[in-house]
Formats: structure tokens, sequence, C-alpha cells
């Protein structure tokens, strides 16, 4: 076998066998690069160690710690509490209207952290209680909950758009223009799924509020919808970088939070700054982990031997297309989204390329595939999460999400079969 085959068995093998036994990602991210060094013949440990301070050392990078901590300042300083009151005020009163705030919610708060964790943890905290007080299907609630959670990744300012952007040399900017639509029709479909589902489930309507709360509502959530418009508005018009929309969300969440709102303490900001430093720490070690793989992965050119496996496939984008999202469909159920990025999207978008492609579409497709696997067992990071936080059986939480999780993939289907819905938003905003 040559060394290049060796290395792909190396890295299959390795990666398979130390997430079996529980190893954390990143290591076994770095173990597997390591081993490929020894196989390709370029054992060297200054190299690796390099590799490990290059995965991290990104300018466009920093928008991770700053989009963490905006999200953590939403949750702790009551911006993600007005949106979710806002929403209520004016659809929480029709039947099943916990549910539409749920969606409304999770489109407006996906436009402001990019965190799909985050943005559920926030909703199944508020909502979920809510839900079970007023007679709602805990676990269908749960499962819509969960699937408006994963709009994060896809709507602008999404920290998975700026992991891939990173690591595959990507434009972040276009990106996150590519994630309106989706983002946007992924709400809708949200929308339709839940309006099915509430055919079989009996509901009591709610009394509306006067129109003078709901208009008191809005203003109350005035600041909390400025946030978006700041962070979009600002890097669409070139008066700022993805990298300097982070840090300008992160600020601007604190001025809210402090000083606007009032919901937060100054000592409180240690314990936000203490929390996104836990999480910004992980997802880092990830990216340093992943260099070391990408490196060796690249030095054993196995894009082209994955190139040469799919063969006629090239000649057929549409059909490409379609056979790496069933891959990584697939991939998304083993894996979390940052791995998924971070191991596969250097792999993959030169086939893709190669192919005819283009690269923002490719990327919009896989970190939709990738979130679609945040709600898909056995790993099912969110699904955990609203578990956790509803204290609900996983099991009934997989069994309620899964008319949340057959639209997303006919969504999927969809711009697999008509790209422009993804690229003509992209040349139009450009």
């Amino acid at each position: 076998m040559s060394p290049e085959g060796l290395a792909f068995v190396v890295f299959s093998a390795g990666m398979l066998l130390l997430m079996g036994i529980g190893m954390n990602m990143a290591l076994a991210l770095v173990l597997t690069g390591a081993g490929m060094a020894w196989v390709l013949g370029f054992w060297d440990t200054q190299l690796l160690a390099q590799n490990l301070v290059a995965g991290v050392d990104s300018f466009p990078l920093l928008a991770v710690p700053f989009f963490i901590l905006a999200g953590e300042l939403m949750n702790s300083g009551g911006i993600s509490r007005r949106i979710i009151d806002m929403a209520q005020a004016w659809v929480g009163h029709i039947r099943g209207g916990l549910g539409y705030v749920a969606i409304g919610a999770a489109v407006l708060m996906a436009s402001m952290s990019g965190s799909a964790l985050a943005d559920t943890a926030a909703l199944a905290t508020i909502l979920l209680p809510m839900m079970r007080q007023q007679g709602y299907p805990m676990a269908t609630s749960a499962g819509l909950i969960a699937s408006g959670g994963i709009i994060a990744p896809i709507i602008p300012p999404s920290m998975p758009f700026v992991i891939y952007g990173v690591t595959t040399n990507t434009s972040i900017s276009a990106l996150f223009i590519s994630g309106i639509v989706p983002g946007l029709l992924m709400g809708t479909g949200l929308i339709v799924a839940w309006k099915w589902v509430l055919r079989r489930i009996e509901l009591p309507r709610g009394t509306p509020l006067p129109m003078r709360d709901r208009l008191k509502a809005t203003a109350r959530a005035f600041w909390a919808m400025l946030m978006p418009i700041i962070i979009i508005g600002g890097m669409k018009s070139g008066v700022f970088t993805p990298t300097e929309a982070a840090v300008v969300a992160a600020f601007y969440a604190l001025v809210v939070a402090l000083f606007v709102h009032r919901e937060m303490r100054i000592a409180e900001v240690v314990g936000v700054l203490e929390r996104a430093a836990k999480t910004t720490a992980i997802v880092m070690f990830l990216c340093a982990g992943a260099q070391v793989a990408s490196y060796m992965i690249t030095l054993a050119d196995l894009p082209s031997v994955l190139t040469s496996w799919l063969g006629p496939l090239v000649e057929s984008p549409r059909l490409l297309m379609a056979v790496m999202m069933i891959v990584l469909v697939l991939i998304g159920t083993a894996l979390d989204l940052t791995p998924t990025i971070l191991i596969f999207g250097p792999v993959m978008l030169p086939i893709a390329v190669k192919a005819g492609i283009d690269p923002v579409y490719f990327g919009l497709m896989f970190i939709l595939n990738g979130a679609i696997g945040l709600i898909t067992p056995p790993v099912g990071t969110v699904l955990n999460v609203v578990a956790g936080v509803g204290r609900l059986s996983m099991g009934s939480v997989i069994k309620g999400v899964n008319p949340f999780l057959l639209v997303y993939v006919l969504i999927l289907a969809l711009f697999v079969v008509f790209p422009q819905i993804v690229i003509a938003p992209v040349h139009w905003m450009r």
C-alpha cells in the first residue's frame, strides 16, 4: 500500500477508534494527524507544534469568541427574553401560539448570536415551562424548539460560517449573505410543519392582547431588534468586516445589558466572560487539532484520492452534490458541526470546485447538513440540550423532532435541485 493510502487508513481508522473510546475530539485530531505524519515520513514535533498554533492564529477566527460572548450577554442581559416576549404578544394568543412564538424568536435570535446551542438553551428555558403549563405535548414542543435552534448556524452572523470560511479560504461575507434566504425558508418550513402537527392536537386559544400592550412589548424589544440591523447593515455597507462585526455585537450586547435594560450588574460580567471563555477554548482547541490533521490530509493529497473514487460524478454537479449531501448527512449523525467542518470541509470543497460547483453554495449546503446533524441521533447535541432543560427522555425528543426534520430534508433536496435559490441572492447582494 502506498504511503498516501496508508495515511488515509490511519486517519479513518484512527478517528473511528479514538471517537469510539470517547476521546476528546481535538486530541483525536492531533493524534490521527501525528499518525499520518509518521506514515508519510514527515514526523517532526516542531511541525506539529507549528500547525497547532497556525490553527488558531487567524484574524477571522477572532469572530468566534466575540460571537460566543455576544450570545452569553444576550441571554444574561434580557435581550433574548424581550424577543420572546414580543413574539408572544403578537401571536401567542392563537391556537398553538407558543409554537409560532418559538419559531419567530428562533429566527430573530439567529440573526444575533449565530450559536445553535445558546439559542436553543434560551428558547427551551423560557418556553418549555410555559408550554407544559398550557398543555402542549412536550415531545413535539421540544422537537420544535430544537429544530428552531439550528436556524442559528444558517442566518448571519453564523459562527460555523466563520469557521468554515477560515478553514476553506471562502469569503465569510458571501457565506453570511448565502444564509439569509435559506434561513428564512427554514423558518417558513417550521411554520408549515407546526400547522400540520396541530391538526392532531387539541389546544385552547388565548385572549389577544390589546394593541397598546403589543406595541409596548415591541418597544421593549427595540434595542434587541436593532442589533441584527447594525451587524448585517455594517457588513453589507463595508463599515466593518465579519470579525469586527462580532466585536461590535459583543460590545452592543454589553452596553444594552448594563445600561439600557439594566438586567445585569457589572459584577456579573465576570461570570459571563468565564462561560464564554470556556466555550471559546473548546472551539479553538478543535481548530488547532484540525489544522494538524488538515495539513497532513493535504500532504497525502486525499482530495485527489476521493476525486478519483468519485470519477464520473464530477461531470454531473447535481448528482455529485446529492451524493456528497448523503455522505454529509451520515457524517452529521456521528460528528458535531464544528469537527465536521474542520475535518471534511477542506477535503470535500476541492472536489466540488472541480465539478464546477460554486464554493459559497457548497459551503451553505455543507453547514446546513451539519446543522441538521445537530438534531439527528445518535449525537444530536441540540437534542441533548432540549432534553436536559425540559427534563425529558432523549427518545421522546427524537420522536418529537421527526416532522420538522423531514421538512429540513425536503428543503435540502430543494436546494440541490435548484441551487439558484442560494446563489442568486449572493450575486445580487454583492
